[in-house]
């Protein structure tokens, strides 16, 4: 898959979670795609959240990985 392909992808992905993360007062964006590794940065109530890891990892990394084949590891960028 081009990596332009998985970018759209994970937009996507990120779009349909997007409303989770923004009733609790954050956000999500897309950093980078690289070799599988997508770089996110949270924002808002999500970047200072104690949970912000569990939220990454349990959730959008997991959503990720079952939805955009080829992403391998999400990885969160301040």
């Amino acid at each position: 898959m081009s990596e332009n392909a998985m970018l759209a992808q994970v937009e996507d992905v990120l779009d349909k979670l997007r409303p989770y993360l923004q009733r609790d007062g954050g956000d999500v964006q897309l950093v980078d795609v690289e070799d599988g590794i997508v770089k996110l940065r949270l924002m808002g109530a999500c970047g200072s959240c104690p949970s912000s890891t569990i939220t990454l990892k349990a959730g959008i990394e997991r959503a990720l990985l079952e939805e955009v084949p080829g992403v391998v590891e999400v990885q969160q960028v301040f």
